[in-house]
């Protein structure tokens, strides 16, 4: 799982544990051998029970299937992102999208089915893809609203396939250590290799089960997607189909809900039809829901009524009537919020100094009985390819920073050592949680920059941009490795694959950022329908630390510190009660910068599939088969479909009907 900048909280495999807990094929060793082998020994081990020989993995249409689902998958991340500020693993997704195509196939002899270890190759090379529009919702949409100035295509693609191919490299070398040897569950990876292990081993009937739900899903969420569209219903001449954006509608027909005078709809106080949001919140789960809700109700029906009313915030005349757009609000609430997200992040990264310690010892460790002979040679990624790689891209990246952002080549140098640090603790958290800590990393990285570039809020954000992003694909990489690990692939070809995903995330997801998201200039990235709230914390972040508190208003500055210290407090009664306690000052936050009725619609679908998983009790029934057991799927479907419908309609909009 991956993180624009939000989300520390966010567990979209929490409702996998039980099927992780379930007994498969796959095999494995012991916690005891596990501690007490050496790695030599652990590496013989997998070499004669799970490695699967010359099975075919990186295959010509393992090769295509991947880049053509991840390229698509990833337009699903730039909406998602867009959005919430969250990118989501589309491992998971494309595995069962795979399988279902070529079990078609198969079926009119049109092709054979993959083999496990192809559909490997095939996820690790869309989960690449699909993680690859994180800058562009974070520190390359901060920089280029922080300069007013569109960023060349060309130089983007670069950007951040050179930050990428780093990522790899870094990753390489610590493989051996926490996946070969330490073993670490890394939970995404490991659920995505149990779901492979079961549809190409298990009851055909059940993958087949899958892949008709995504299917379904997608196209319900599609179709609502499209008919949310009132200028394209109206074009076709079918506006009696029209689904509207907000429910709220008929409400104002006859009367005009407020609070302190202030219409609620002007406050983005209104509920949608966002089936791609609901979908999230099921997969966010109840905890973050519940956080966002309570950070919503405390923003936009206490605090930004009241600002209003004081005049901290101010809105603007549109056709005679004073309306609040949100980037109105959102330039007072966001303060105390991204205060409170960045000290949660900091004290719970610091919080865990073992962690931290062990992701070096563990790194540089010994066991008794190793060797310096490399069983798995002729299988591994060379270590020499890191080695010498690490420099040379290292070198073009301090370069391309220098040309493309005007970063000094000091600091650009100073900036990649820090990605082996960072990349040593991201990895290991990742092996632990699934969660990558980018958002601490990134601030570490602005902090830093701050106090040795002081005032210079663009070599803040991109040096933040770069050890944030190389650290997440370095432990993205290894995340996608540990399936293959499971199931005996060639780790040399997943690095291949991962590679092919970079460059098609690249190819399509960044055309398609410029077409829809700056096509009003960089000033207008920020909307009500796309808050992008990643990019906004980022940008935040830099001023705050380079201009000082000093420069906010009064009330916003007041609510920074008391923001701070919510989040410092939320995480201590986290840790207190072990991560039981309801609130997450991330979620909280969150809802200081994003509108209203996308909390309530995240909130009502953590609540749905909360709800389903607490009531829906015989396993037997439908509801529970499509509601409980395969909530990802659901997820994953509803969310494909409406993002990738999202994306087509806005196209239309801008380029068709109103070219």
């Amino acid at each position: 799982m991956n993180i624009g900048d939000p989300a520390q909280d966010f567990d979209p495999f929490h409702h996998l544990a039980e099927l992780e807990a379930e007994p498969t094929g796959l095999k494995q060793l012991t916690d005891e051998q596990i501690r007490t082998w050496s790695l030599e020994k652990k590496d013989r081990w997998w070499l004669k029970n799970v490695y699967r020989g010359n099975m075919p993995q990186l295959t010509l249409r393992s090769a295509l299937t991947g880049m053509f689902l991840g390229g698509f998958l990833s337009l699903t991340n730039l909406y998602v992102g867009a959005k919430t500020g969250w990118t989501l693993g589309v491992g998971i997704t494309s595995v069962v999208l795979s399988f279902a195509l070529f079990k078609a196939l198969s079926k009119f002899h049109l092709s054979k089915e993959m083999t496990v270890l192809e559909n490997n190759a095939m996820q690790s090379i869309a989960t690449a893809a699909g993680y690859m529009t994180a800058p562009l919702i974070s520190s390359i949409a901060a920089y280029m609203m922080v300069t007013d100035t569109i960023v060349p295509m060309p130089m983007v693609m670069i950007w951040m396939s050179a930050l990428s191919l780093l990522g790899v490299l870094f990753a390489f070398p610590l493989k051996k250590r926490f996946i070969n040897d330490e073993q670490l569950p890394f939970p995404e990876g490991r659920a995505a290799g149990v779901v492979m292990e079961a549809l190409h081993t298990g009851d055909p009937k059940d993958g087949v089960f899958k892949a008709k739900l995504l299917v379904i899903t997608a196209g319900l969420s599609s179709v609502v997607t499209f008919l949310k569209s009132g200028p394209i219903t109206e074009k076709l001449r079918i506006g009696f189909f029209h689904i509207p954006e907000y429910l709220d509608g008929w409400v104002y027909k006859f009367a005009s809900p407020s609070i302190r005078g202030i219409e609620l709809r002007n406050m983005t106080v209104r509920p949608d039809t966002d089936l791609v949001l609901m979908a999230a919140g099921g997969l966010m789960g109840i905890r973050t829901g519940v956080s966002l809700m309570f950070g919503a109700i405390l923003n936009y029906l206490i605090l930004v009524p009241w600002m209003i009313e004081r005049g901290d915030i101010i809105g603007k005349m549109r056709d005679g009537v004073m309306t609040y757009s949100l980037k109105e609000i959102t330039f007072w609430a966001l303060w105390g919020g991204v205060a409170m997200m960045t000290t949660s992040a900091l004290f719970s990264f610091f919080s865990k100094p073992k962690m931290i310690i062990d992701s070096f010892t563990q790194l540089f460790r010994k066991r008794a009985g190793d060797s310096k002979r490399d069983v798995l040679g002729n299988i591994e990624l060379p270590l020499s390819v890191s080695f010498i790689g690490i420099p040379v891209v290292g070198a073009i990246v301090v370069y391309l920073g220098h040309m493309f952002f005007g970063i000094s080549y000091f600091f650009g140098a100073l900036a990649v050592p820090l990605v082996f640090v960072f990349s040593l603790i991201g990895v290991y958290s990742t092996g632990l949680t699934s969660i990558t800590p980018g958002s601490a990393l990134g601030k570490l990285t602005q902090i830093t920059f701050s106090a040795i570039a002081p005032g210079n809020v663009t070599t803040n954000i991109m040096t933040a941009g770069i050890t944030s992003e190389v650290t997440s694909n370095a432990s993205n990489l290894l995340m996608d490795i540990k399936p293959g690990y499971m199931l005996g692939a060639k780790p040399r070809q997943q690095a291949i694959g991962h590679v092919l995903g970079i460059f098609a995330g690249a190819i399509v997801a960044v055309p398609v950022y410029y077409a829809v998201f700056l096509h009003n200039g960089p000033q207008n990235l920020i909307t009500n329908d796309y808050p992008m709230p990643s990019a906004t914390i980022w940008r935040a972040v830099a001023e705050v630390l380079t201009k000082g508190l000093s420069t906010l208003a009064p009330s916003a500055q007041i609510a920074a510190v008391i923001g701070a210290l919510a989040g410092i407090l939320l995480e201590v009664a986290r840790l207190v009660t072990r991560g039981t306690f309801l609130l997450s000052a991330v979620g909280i936050g969150l809802a200081f910068i994003l509108p209203f009725s996308n909390c309530l619609t995240m909130f009502l679908g953590s609540l749905f599939f909360w709800c389903a998983e607490k009531y829906i009790k015989n396993k037997q029934s439908t509801s529970h088969r499509i509601f409980v057991e395969n909530q990802d799927t659901t997820c994953a479907g509803l969310i494909a479909g409406g993002a990738l419908m999202g994306i087509a309609v806005t196209l239309v909009e801008i380029f068709v009907l109103n070219g």
